[in-house]
């Protein structure tokens, strides 16, 4: 428990220390909003947050406040934001120009950055420091649904196969292969018997896992603790990677982390994404599959198998069932093919 403390509290510092740093490109009364909503969001949200303002304000410099820096902005300028310029800023971030970088938004993070303004007016207008909210009178950009990419069952034991043997490598990349299959079978298992997040996974040390039951310990988003299970193929993946471990006299005897990287830390994020996309690249070439399409592979499995939406944003994590009915509802339809000849309106003629 004081190992998972550790890892979360050096993450939050981290990213207060990001927040920090951004801060020079955001203007005065933003620290006030960011000490504001402290105790209602993460550092990461607040992080985000950062981030998709000073791209708001550096077109606000560029368009409206010409001659001032974001510095020399103040709540009187953010009052005179109209909604219509607010529209004209979502517009702009289909192409836009960023620290000399040209860029673009989706629809979905439009409706992310759209949503950060908004919470920034309507912050100050509770607080009373601004007399309208400008933001509050443009509506949310339209989501057009995305499909769902994941794995077929097929696909998923192709991914574990070309994991445990290195099949379709390069020489190049079965050298490096036989160091790492037994902990990428593991990661792998892990995902996709188990649906964990990416960060859940490397935030996972050995004491969190407990064979005699076939579960394990996750810290979830905002830190709240759940136990999850595994099936027994996922518990054999763990046991051959835990005991490889175990004959590895270079691991440091004060190392918690389950899921190492070759250089004996804790593997990280970047590391975990890598690993997915070498192994799906070679299985998958026309699917881009990353932890998260190794989780709604998951999810999709789960939910076939249980026919409950419930289950499965338990099991997943979700706080609202609505985003669990959001990613899997659609293969709903599978369910109600084959269900469509189970209601009988006459009895079949046996003569």
């Amino acid at each position: 428990m004081k190992d998972d403390k550790d890892f979360y509290n050096a993450r939050n510092l981290k990213n207060l220390e990001k927040i920090e740093y951004l801060k020079d490109e955001l203007p005065p009364f933003v620290d006030e909003y960011f000490l504001g909503i402290e105790n209602q969001t993460s550092t990461l949200t607040r992080l985000n947050y950062a981030y998709d303002l000073r791209i708001f304000f550096d077109y606000l410099i560029r368009k409206k406040f010409r001659g001032k820096t974001v510095r020399d902005l103040t709540l009187r300028d953010l009052e005179s934001v109209s909604s219509t310029e607010i529209e004209r800023f979502i517009s702009y971030l289909s192409n836009y120009e960023f620290h000399g970088n040209f860029e673009s938004c989706s629809e979905r993070a439009k409706a992310r950055k759209l949503s950060t303004v908004r919470a920034l007016f309507k912050y100050f207008f509770i607080k009373e420091k601004i007399e309208v909210d400008n933001a509050a009178k443009v509506s949310m950009p339209k989501l057009h649904e995305k499909e769902i990419i994941r794995l077929e069952t097929n696909e998923v034991a192709q991914l574990l196969d070309c994991a445990d043997t290195g099949t379709g490598m390069s020489g190049h990349q079965r050298a490096f292969h036989e160091k790492t299959k037994t902990r990428d079978v593991a990661i792998l298992s892990l995902f996709l018997g188990t649906g964990i997040r990416i960060s859940e996974l490397v935030g996972l040390n050995n004491d969190d896992i407990d064979f005699s039951t076939n579960s394990f310990r996750v810290t979830r988003k905002g830190g709240n603790r759940a136990i999850l299970y595994f099936s027994d193929e996922v518990a054999s993946a763990l046991l051959r990677y835990m005991e490889e471990k175990v004959e590895d006299k270079d691991i440091p005897e004060n190392e918690p982390a389950l899921f190492l990287s070759l250089k004996r830390r804790r593997i990280s994020i970047r590391a975990v994404e890598n690993l997915v996309k070498k192994y799906s690249k070679i299985v998958t070439p026309l699917k881009k599959i990353s932890p998260h399409k190794l989780r709604s592979t998951y999810g999709t499995q789960l939910y076939r198998e249980t026919h409950d939406i419930y289950v499965v944003a338990d099991v997943l994590g979700h706080k609202d069932v609505n985003t669990t009915k959001k990613h899997y509802a659609a293969i709903s339809e599978d369910i109600r093919r084959s269900v469509a000849d189970k209601v009988k309106l006459r009895e079949d003629d046996e003569n």
